[in-house]
């Protein structure tokens, strides 16, 4: 009864125990191990296993395994959850129910002529089951002897059962804290490699702003890779960095930058495409990452041609800078540390950067060039407002001998038709002359009659009104030219009457009208009065007219040109026909074009539209439209005020 009493408070205080470890321990293994020694206190337990299960993934774990005949298992690794048919510790831990058995009874359950389970046959098992609060299976205890002296009793099970209910509810505890524990880790874990990548987000970020400011800001070659390799190292470990820059025009690799731990100069500062690993990474258009063997395969078997520098590497970088596939250089970065090896990463990186700096390198490119166009475009600009500025001058030279060498042709004109009637008026004044002397002698003879005296005065009759009338017609003619002159000479403001100025002009024009079965019909109310510049309206007529009698009619040929005037709220509508020839509509778009004329070297100067039009849009400030069609004539139409003050 004492050695009951005994062992009652034994299995007392380890109860407690087992609650006290579970409290101050954190680590199942360590735990189960105290239960272990604790419960070789009250009962034989020289072999013992703790096997814990995990449902989601069907696996089992023994987390602590002692034997006195089988290894211990690797309490880390993970292994598949047998069927209850093939394992005891399946069996107690699928169906959740403790199981005792003898070496005769597990002899008896064979499966395809297995034995039950792993490991050797004991002389007695007894394994509980660990459960939750939710009754679900946490794993498995077990005892077992290989002595006949050995044995467990009634009461040993009870209290080994009772034992696995107190270690079921620490383990759920310490598993809880555990997954809690685990849950904290990754989290911090996943948080911490959250900030470290957003980190670098943010340094790849700034070294991407950092390199649009360098391709916008006007920097030299040098100044632009140094400041690259800064950018670049800031993100990877670059001791040992080179940019070659392709030239396609000439099939070469130029290299304006190359820091070395082992050289102080670059090999070569040029050299043709082919050589080297610049040729080779361009080639492959690829970024490549090797190390120490696979960069001295590569030497070895002249992937890259001819070496250039130092092949003793000991991890190497090199990334193309392409846009669409079209090649700008390669960046190399090395390293001759085997502490300092580069990996995917890196490589990455380096990739994902050179593709940005050649973006940037392209766009300076294309500054350079639209600056260097824009120069050109703009030196070319310069030659051609000097050209554009001398041709004005010279069409304006050439406007105004046409506008000098028209009124010289009215002055032509002009002083022909008047040298007939004053020639008339001369032959009159001699034959009068001759009469008076023949009159003088005949009546100093005493021969004079009343037949001869009267003959004497019809002949000074006649004369006279001879004389009247041509020099009535010479006067009409220099007064009409006069006004005419003076307006065309002058770019004066005055008023005058539309319909008498229209009449003037075309007096003027009468000599070149002479002997041309052309009639000019003007349609104008006689009150017309327009205070304009007279001198555009004469220019525009007579050009108009000459125009017609050019272009439009043969010699003999007979026609009508008709204008038309009119008001319209404060406008003044001039229309011009004629009934000759027209033109086609090819003809037409180049009518007003300067010296442009059907009748080249046959009186036609090119100029007189475009005196039409510069006068109509320039001085009268209005508008003149034209249509005209083959066999159909011209017909201008002119708007322009009635006021130009």
């Amino acid at each position: 009864m004492e050695s009951r009493l005994d062992r009652l408070e034994a299995v007392q205080a380890m109860l407690l125990g087992i609650g006290q470890i579970s409290t101050g321990c954190t680590d199942i293994t360590e735990f189960v191990a105290a239960v272990h020694r604790a419960l070789g206190r009250i009962m034989y337990a020289a072999n013992f296993y703790v096997a814990l299960s995990d449902r989601d993934e069907g696996t089992v774990r023994f987390v602590y395994y002692v034997d006195e005949r089988d290894a211990a298992p690797d309490p880390t690794e993970k292994l598949r959850l047998a069927s209850p048919e093939q394992s005891p510790t399946a069996w107690v831990i699928m169906n959740r129910r403790n199981m005792v058995m003898t070496k005769d009874e597990s002899a008896r359950h064979q499966v395809d002529g297995h034995a039950w389970g792993r490991g050797t046959r004991a002389e007695q098992w007894m394994g509980c089951p660990l459960l939750d609060h939710q009754h679900q299976a946490l794993g498995a205890i077990v005892l077992q002897s290989y002595s006949p002296a050995h044995t467990y009793s009634d009461e040993d099970q009870a209290l080994f059962s009772l034992i696995a209910n107190h270690v079921s509810n620490a383990l759920q505890g310490m598993q809880s804290m555990d997954r809690l524990e685990r849950a904290v880790q990754e989290r911090t874990a996943l948080l911490a490699h959250e900030v470290a990548e957003r980190r670098r987000a943010e340094a790849v970020q700034h070294a991407l702003y950092e390199i649009a400011n360098l391709s916008a800001s006007a920097v030299d070659a040098e100044m632009l890779s140094s400041n690259l390799h800064n950018i670049i190292s800031e993100l990877i470990v670059a001791e040992n960095f080179l940019i070659a820059l392709y030239h396609p025009e000439t099939n070469e690799f130029s290299i304006p930058y190359f820091v070395d731990q082992k050289h102080a100069e670059a090999p070569v500062k040029r050299f043709a495409y082919g050589v080297g690993m610049s040729s080779y990474v361009l080639d492959s258009k690829q970024a490549c990452l090797h190390d120490a063997d696979s960069y001295a395969r590569l030497v070895a078997e002249r992937s890259m041609g001819e070496p250039l520098g130092s092949v003793d590497i000991a991890s190497w970088m090199g990334a193309p800078m392409l846009v669409h596939d079209q090649p700008y250089g390669v960046i190399i970065v090395q390293s001759y540390d085997p502490a300092i090896v580069y990996n995917e990463a890196d490589l990455e990186l380096l990739a994902f950067m050179a593709s940005h700096v050649a973006v940037a390198i392209a766009r300076m490119q294309a500054d350079r060039a639209v600056r260097a166009a824009k120069e050109r475009l703009e030196q070319q600009n310069s030659a051609l407002n000097a050209a554009l500025t001398a041709l004005q001058d010279a069409q304006s030279e050439l406007v105004r001998q046409e506008k000098l060498a028209s009124l010289g042709r009215l002055v032509a004109g002009v002083a022909h038709e008047i040298n007939t009637p004053l020639g008339i008026c001369v032959t009159a004044t001699s034959h009068l002359v001759q009469e008076l002397k023949l009159t003088r002698e005949e009546l100093a003879a005493g021969e004079m009659t009343e037949d001869s005296l009267a003959q004497f005065f019809d002949i000074i009759d006649q004369s006279l009104k001879i004389m009247t009338t041509n020099t009535q017609r010479a006067a009409a003619l220099v007064r009409s030219f006069k006004q005419v002159a003076v307006d065309q000479s002058s770019d004066d403001i005055r008023s005058f009457n539309m319909k008498a100025y229209l009449d003037e002009v075309l007096l003027s024009l009468q000599p070149r009208l002479k002997g041309r079965p052309v009639k000019v019909v003007v349609d104008c109310p006689d009150d017309m009065v327009l205070e304009s510049f007279p001198g555009a309206v004469s220019q525009i007529v007579t050009n108009l007219v000459m125009n017609s009698l050019v272009h439009g009619y043969t010699r003999e040929q007979a026609g009508e040109i008709r204008i038309e005037v009119r008001l319209d709220g404060g406008q003044v509508w001039f229309d011009y026909r004629d009934d000759g020839a027209g033109m086609d509509q090819e003809t037409l778009g180049k009518l007003f074009d300067p010296f442009f004329t059907t009748r080249r070297g046959q009186g036609g100067s090119g100029l007189g539209a475009h005196i039409v039009y510069n006068l109509v849009t320039g001085p009268l400030g209005g508008s003149v439209k034209v249509n005209s069609a083959p066999g159909e004539g011209l017909h201008y139409r002119l708007r322009f005020p009635q006021s130009r003050k």
